[in-house]
């Protein structure tokens, strides 16, 4: 029977993977979720290589090599992140074949470190995509205004970027922008647009866990009435609106003349990726990230149990479309009953930075941990 996910399809959305792990990859699992689950890609970053190298004993044997070979913190690493995009990359190039490289992507980042760092971004970016060095993989760069710059000029040499950590609607401008000038590069070169692929990963969850708690802030210093009921009745609706709109926007931009005439010259959409996409309140239903935001030339990126609940009992609707003048009636709305919408989701991006390097951070000291425990077992 044909999986829920793999129905997505028919809508015009495919689903990634959002977990790495390598005992994932070897026993067969993977495999697996690709067969029978409708999973057709697979995304990465250093809260899940963290979480997999720190949940399991799967990479003490490349940990014991790389270490005898001289290799510690970042350079390990990113040893073991490669060998895993690498793997990934192979289950996956029969699906790249099949939809013409528009699946079987998998996604690698670039070190937290260097949010930052525009020159930096870029050099990394280069030398993950050699050193990877497989049709199918994408380099994924953050969309800081540093960032920006990179996806540019990343673009414009034809290396196919996942644009990541975008939140808010007047950086997703930015990014659309970067992608389309890169490609218009690309082309004014010589270069083959149709090599070059591109997602702009919208972060879903974060969006409500933020507005909500504003939310609930401004409701505990009001007293009671019609305004406070209609606040209240807001939560949960926040980061549903935003993807809509960003949605909207994608659709506006990718009809326009400019996108128009690099199609001809066989140039691809950048299509939307509903990134974060577990429902963090409990109180919220668990598919309402994925039901939600279906749609055609989008990808939604599900960890395990958001992918296995949508397969139970998810909603096959493309609803994406639906609703955007409610959406912004809610972003003008919100900010008259005391809560600050733009500034709120603005915030997401420099929080999100730090997240993922705290998560980097944290990898490299589990690396160090394991390293040294392992070379003690052998030394006894």
């Amino acid at each position: 029977m044909t999986s829920r996910a793999e129905q997505l399809q028919k809508l015009g959305q495919s689903v990634w993977f959002d977990f790495i792990r390598r005992g994932h990859l070897r026993s067969g699992e993977f495999a697996r979720l690709v067969a029978n689950d409708g999973v057709v890609g697979v995304t990465s970053n250093p809260t899940i290589f963290q979480q997999a190298i720190a949940g399991s004993g799967d990479y003490d044997d490349a940990i014991t090599r790389g270490a005898t070979a001289g290799l510690s913190g970042p350079e390990l690493f990113e040893a073991l992140a490669v060998e895993d995009i690498q793997m990934a990359c192979d289950l996956l190039a029969p699906v790249a074949q099949r939809t013409r490289g528009l699946d079987g992507r998998v996604s690698i980042e670039v070190s937290p470190r260097l949010a930052r760092d525009t020159a930096g971004t870029i050099e990394e970016a280069r030398r993950l995509h050699r050193r990877v060095a497989r049709a199918n993989v994408m380099v994924k760069v953050p969309a800081t205004a540093e960032g920006l710059a990179a996806i540019a000029e990343l673009t414009a040499e034809g290396l196919s970027i996942n644009v990541t950590l975008i939140f808010s609607l007047a950086r997703y401008e930015q990014v659309m922008e970067a992608y389309l000038s890169g490609l218009e590069r690309w082309a004014s070169g010589g270069g083959d647009l149709s090599l070059v692929r591109s997602v702009a990963s919208f972060f879903v969850s974060r969006v409500d866990s933020k507005v909500d708690a504003a939310i609930d802030a401004t409701l505990a210093s009001r007293a009671g009435g019609a305004a406070r009921e209609e606040l209240a009745a807001l939560k949960g609706r926040a980061a549903v609106a935003n993807a809509r709109l960003a949605y909207a926007r994608f659709r506006e931009v990718f009809a326009g003349p400019r996108f128009t005439a690099l199609a001809k010259r066989g140039a691809h959409l950048q299509r939307p990726l509903w990134a974060s996409t577990s429902t963090k309140n409990p109180a919220y239903p668990d598919t309402l990230y994925v039901d939600e935001l279906i749609g055609a030339d989008t990808v939604n990126t599900m960890p395990l149990a958001t992918l296995q609940a949508f397969n139970d009992h998810g909603a096959l609707e493309s609803r994406i479309g639906k609703d955007v003048d409610s959406a912004r009636a809610l972003f003008r709305r919100l900010p008259e009953l005391g809560v600050p919408l733009d500034a709120l989701i603005a915030q997401l991006e420099g929080e999100g930075v730090d997240a993922f390097r705290r998560s980097y951070d944290a990898l490299l000291e589990t690396l160090e941990t394991r390293r040294a425990t392992l070379a003690g077992k052998a030394a006894s």
